[in-house]
């Protein structure tokens, strides 16, 4: 499924085979653009995005994905960035491992970061 606000350039929706696009789970215009001037601000984009993720469209974009991942023996996020350790499917896919928590928040946010380890991987 696609995690990117934006199509990826040069990839037709049909050679995609994607079955999901989840813009909501997208960083915003700003804080991409934000980012993509200051990569070296990677901890600063991922508390900025968390904080994104909190609300009321993106949660329940979170709760689909981490239904589908329950759901799936695989999940593959896909996303636009070059930079394949530094962008927002790395964050996503830390946060349905359970490997990193979200800042403070309750419902299904605290619920996707607690999710049992799963096997899903980024792809540029």
């Amino acid at each position: 499924m696609l995690v990117d606000r934006l199509w990826p350039r040069g990839v037709s929706k049909e050679k995609a085979h994607l079955k999901l696009w989840l813009k909501e789970l997208a960083p915003s215009d700003e804080l991409r653009k934000w980012f993509h001037e200051r990569p070296q601000q990677w901890q600063t984009f991922r508390k900025k995005y968390l904080a994104e993720l909190a609300n009321e469209s993106a949660i329940s974009a979170l709760e689909l994905l981490h239904e589908l991942a329950e759901r799936s023996r695989a999940l593959t996020l896909v996303f636009g960035s070059r930079d394949v350790q530094h962008n927002n499917a790395v964050i996503l896919k830390d946060l349905l491992e359970g490997g990193r928590k979200p800042p403070a928040t309750s419902g299904p946010v605290r619920a996707v970061a607690s999710a049992p380890r799963r096997a899903v991987r980024p792809r540029p």
